[in-house]
């Protein structure tokens, strides 16, 4: 550091200290001291980001004791692996109404789900068994695996949104599927709000295998379901969590390259331009502007490194990082290094098989996104949500947590093709 910004920083404390003894010491200044230093941030060792306060005591909950050989079969088609996970635990609130267990969809037709999460945690958080993966449904049903019935909650563009090539591969499994039922009219475009009552009505059956399709798009009871833990009565802090291994791998980087103090920003921006162009107003936003608005949660947050989980190009990283500026000087952005066998924060991936397996290290990107003191998310993404929801029921939010740029419009936007 040179002489003038180290007398910079110095002078500029004194004047914190002597405002902060006058809040003190006046018995005639209106206000407190937390209202004070919430607006001076740059208070050394005080953030102005306090932990959400989220009311688990009010929580809204229902039982999920699942009959005896009564199956809800998931499918979820639509999107990535967080659009899956969002639809897989709008599964389980579904299975739980109508008291049957779920079966995990095979990795044949969509993600290897054990691979990330932590199948066993599911009915260890319920103290039963509710969840089945497709190989033990297999295994229950060798003599004959079967879909009794299809009532479809989505009915448009297509029948539970199963398209005919899905619908191969669930009977390449051996699945014998029959006719696809629309229960009511149902656009993805235009999905209507529905309550409970509506989809016990709708959907309950005494078929032992059901299905109802992909409920991705499904908006049921969403205040109840988006509650911290989720609508249903368990023991966990979360039902859908990263396994051990990317738990304790996301722990291990953050002790190696992070501390405890640190932003985490889902920077998105690989096919996100022409996406957040089409939303009104758009979500995209130009690197200088996106910089200053992070710079200025950091000095709200007074955390020292930004971890940087980005689909974005170097030059576009590389810009980002030299404008991303907290006194003057630039805070670091750190992504996850390539493998290095010198280090050893990820020795677990590596010795279970799980490295370069891209969906592993999008959890671990969420995980770690998820344990810091203050996110920055990407509006319209799933996989900011996921992290959001993360944040909820670990009880890890802050109030500093925003989307970025959140409140502003971009500063030019380019015209449509």
């Amino acid at each position: 550091m040179l002489v003038e910004d180290f007398r910079s920083v110095v002078l500029k404390q004194i004047k914190v200290n002597k405002e902060v003894q006058q809040v003190l010491l006046s018995s005639h200044r209106v206000g407190n001291v937390s209202e004070f230093l919430d607006g001076n941030s740059m208070v050394v060792g005080y953030s102005g980001c306090r932990k959400v306060d989220d009311g688990m005591g009010e929580r809204r909950t229902i039982e999920w004791k699942p009959k005896k050989n009564k199956y809800l079969f998931a499918i979820c088609v639509s999107g990535q692996m967080s659009n899956h996970l969002i639809c897989l635990e709008k599964h389980m609130f579904f299975a739980a109404l109508l008291n049957r267990i779920l079966v995990i969809p095979s990795s044949k037709v969509d993600y290897q789900y054990d691979r990330v999460l932590d199948i066993e945690h599911i009915n260890e958080c319920f103290g039963r068994k509710v969840v089945v993966t497709f190989e033990e449904f297999a295994e229950a049903k060798k003599n004959h695996m079967h879909i009794d019935r299809f009532i479809c909650y989505v009915s448009s563009p297509q029948p539970c949104y199963v398209d005919d090539e899905h619908a191969k591969k669930l009977k390449g499994l051996g699945l014998s599927i029959p006719k696809l039922e629309p229960a009511w009219v149902e656009n993805v475009k235009e999905p209507k709000k529905r309550t409970v009552e509506e989809v016990t009505a709708k959907f309950s059956s005494d078929d032992e295998v059901l299905s109802i399709g992909d409920l991705f798009y499904a908006d049921v009871e969403k205040e109840w379901v988006m509650q911290p833990g989720g609508p249903l009565a368990h023991k966990c802090k979360t039902i859908i969590e990263p396994s051990r291994l990317i738990l304790l791998t996301a722990q291990r980087f953050i002790q190696t390259f992070l501390g405890k103090d640190f932003i985490a920003l889902h920077f998105r921006r690989h096919g996100f331009l022409k996406f957040c162009n089409a939303k009104q107003p758009s979500c995209f936003f130009p690197i200088p502007q996106a910089a200053n608005c992070i710079s200025r949660v950091a000095e709200r947050a007074n955390t020292p490194v930004i971890y940087l989980s980005t689909d974005a190009a170097e030059s576009e990283t590389d810009l980002l990082q030299s404008l991303t500026m907290l006194n003057g000087r630039t805070i670091p952005l750190v992504k996850r290094p390539a493998r290095n066998s010198a280090e050893k924060w990820d020795a677990l991936l590596y010795r279970h098989g799980l490295e370069g397996d891209s969906q592993v290290e999008a959890m671990l990107d969420k995980t770690i996104s998820a344990m810091s003191t203050v996110f920055i998310g990407a509006s319209g993404s799933t996989f900011t949500e996921d992290i959001l929801r993360l944040r909820k029921d670990w009880r890890t939010g802050s109030v500093c947590d925003e989307y970025l740029c959140q409140g502003e419009q971009p500063n030019f936007i380019a015209d449509t093709e």
